[in-house]
């Protein structure tokens, strides 16, 4: 079977697997707070930062409240999301930028997205695909160990792994990619135990780890 035919496959029993599927796992209410968790989710859990902004944003809901945020109250406030005093600076200085160079409002290319202070390809990608224009694919922790796993690529770094993955995925499943093989990484294909035994992709023998319990 051909890489691409498998990798096709592959999300087709994703999706049909996990067929409640948000476009984010991260709570907002408005754009801004959507940014905002996403930059606070660097090198942290999803489930962490959704502890913090929950009272985070009820104080946080626009460009301008971001903007003008104390940098020491505010490193206080997402202190447990890790490298608070980097996203603090990242998060103010990024709505700063928004409202000085793009008129307030969040850019919606990534050429513009990542300008921004705290946003790379991954998080530009993200903020796309979750207002509905997705032209890549967000590669995380899980996209990267699910791509190595699933046979999809060989490269070690974000961007390659995106580039490996938008030539193998019609750009029809790009928006889909990201939240599913987060999905099966936290529900199967978890890092340390992954499920090898019980995971649908190995009983229809589409994962070219089949059989294998530890991986490397």
């Amino acid at each position: 079977m051909k890489r691409e035919e498998r990798a096709e496959k592959i999300i087709l029993e994703l999706k049909k697997n996990y067929p409640r599927v948000p476009k984010l796992f991260l709570n907002h209410n408005t754009s801004p707070q959507m940014l905002c968790a996403i930059i606070l989710s660097a090198q942290s859990t999803d489930a962490q930062v959704n502890v913090v902004t929950e009272k985070l944003f009820k104080r946080y809901k626009t460009v301008d409240d971001f903007a003008s945020a104390n940098k020491n109250e505010f490193e206080k406030e997402i202190f447990s999301t890790g490298f608070y005093k980097n996203k603090a600076k990242n998060v103010i200085n990024c709505f700063k930028k928004i409202q000085n160079d793009f008129g307030g409002e969040i850019p919606k290319t990534i050429e513009d997205l990542v300008t921004l202070p705290g946003v790379g390809r991954k998080t530009a990608n993200l903020v796309l695909l979750s207002i509905g224009f997705p032209v890549g694919v967000a590669v995380d922790t899980h996209v990267m160990r699910l791509s190595k796993r699933f046979g999809l690529s060989g490269e070690k770094n974000a961007d390659k792994i995106e580039q490996d993955l938008i030539k193998i995925y019609d750009k029809k499943y790009w928006p889909f990619v990201n939240k599913l093989f987060i999905s099966h990484g936290r529900a199967s294909c978890m890092a340390k135990k992954p499920l090898c035994s019980k995971c649908f992709l190995n009983k229809q023998k589409l994962c070219p780890r089949i059989g294998v319990i530890d991986f490397l």
